[in-house]
């Protein structure tokens, strides 16, 4: 519905309430994903489309029950064969959509179509009065908001009012989702949460130009991170030795990122790798990122470099709980030895400490217990 949201402020300028149904749920062969919305006005105007057409008579039924009672509903509607090949589909798949009452002043601020933001909204049990009342909840800062604890600041009262609980496990559940920027279904154990989300990439910076960045560039690109090598020297950071990258800066490292983070291009997201191999480098831009709020700083080198590190961030005036944050030497032993290899142990350690999972280094088949250390998630992009 994010999409929706300058139509839904007017729709409801009115003073009067309308209907939101939304795709939370999309299988098979289907025209639009799932966070797809279409508006019932209550004068019977529509806006949008969630099928193409084949859905939207019965849909609009739905919702007219929906202004009449104030009561979500929750239904699924399978395309048959015919019906797909009707909207230009091959084959036939399943749509499931919440409407919902959404009532005059629930978003008390509608952000531009550009900005991020994500949506969170509870699904479960349609029709039960905790449900009904249950008032969607608009984060219009999901970069600041992508860690349970920056979620639980800036909205955990109104995630405990939605929930009728402690909303510590709900904030635990849907960080990573925020962090991902990606859309889907959170279930709790009772109460069931739909996430949409609109969120520009993680950030990838990566300081120091060479093998090692070139194959940590093409790893974080396809893991969906906004990738930038950043190096001084012209000679080592041509555009087309990093043809993964989407942005080669010719600076100073510590002043990057310095000029980044004041205008606000870095969030508690962000993943800054430092490969460099120069402590000229090395030590003044590890001294901005570890002053930072983001979510992963590391460092490439020998345990003596390390110590040799420490020891010149220490007397850059860094404090114990700042230095405690690099992740250095970096990356998770796994007998790497090529870049690509380092690339992969990298990532491996960035995405534990995003998570904040604990690392073992045991294999999967040797450990008792789920694998994923919160229960089932279903997530679409």
């Amino acid at each position: 519905m994010l999409d929706m949201l300058d139509a839904l402020a007017a729709a409801t300028a009115d003073g009067l309430p309308c209907a939101a149904a939304t795709v939370i749920r999309a299988s098979g062969s289907v025209p639009r994903p799932a966070g797809t919305s279409m508006l019932i006005h209550h004068n019977g105007r529509i806006t949008g489309s969630l099928s193409g057409g084949c859905v939207e008579a019965a849909v609009v039924a739905l919702a007219e029950e929906v202004l009449t009672d104030g009561q979500p509903r929750l239904e699924s509607f399978a395309y048959s064969d015919t019906d797909a090949f009707a909207v230009g589909l091959s084959c036939g798949g399943t749509l499931e959509v919440l409407i919902q009452l959404i009532t005059p002043g629930a978003f008390r601020v509608i952000p531009s179509a550009e900005a991020p933001c994500a949506l969170v909204r509870r699904i479960d049990a349609p029709g039960t009065a905790r449900n009904s009342a249950a008032q969607p909840l608009l984060v219009a800062d999901p970069g600041g908001a992508a860690t349970p604890a920056g979620l639980l600041a800036a909205h955990g009262a109104a995630l405990a009012s939605m929930l009728d609980m402690d909303p510590a496990h709900a904030a635990a559940r849907l960080a990573p989702l925020l962090a991902a920027g990606r859309t889907g279904i959170v279930e709790l154990g009772g109460p069931v949460l739909f996430l949409e989300s609109r969120l520009a990439p993680a950030r990838l910076v990566v300081i120091g130009a060479n093998d090692f960045s070139a194959a940590l560039a093409r790893q974080g690109r396809m893991l969906g991170y906004h990738v930038t090598i950043c190096d001084a020297r012209p000679a080592f950071n041509a555009e087309e030795r990093f043809p993964a990258a989407h942005q080669v800066q010719v600076q100073w490292p510590d002043r990057y990122l310095r000029a980044e983070a004041s205008a606000g291009r870095l969030d508690p997201r962000t993943v800054v790798c430092v490969l460099s191999h120069d402590a000229k480098f090395d030590i003044p831009v590890l001294v901005e990122a570890l002053r930072l709020d983001i979510a992963y700083v590391g460092a490439m080198g020998s345990r003596r470099s390390h110590e040799q590190r420490m020891t010149a961030l220490r007397d850059a005036g860094l404090s114990e709980t700042e230095t405690a944050r690099l992740h250095s030497p970096i990356g998770l032993d796994i007998g790497a030895a090529t870049p690509e290899e380092t690339a992969l142990s990298v990532f491996a350690e960035i995405v534990a400490a995003r998570s904040g999972a604990a690392v073992t280094g045991q294999p999967l088949r040797t450990l008792s217990g789920p694998i994923h250390p919160f229960t089932r998630q279903h997530i679409s992009h």
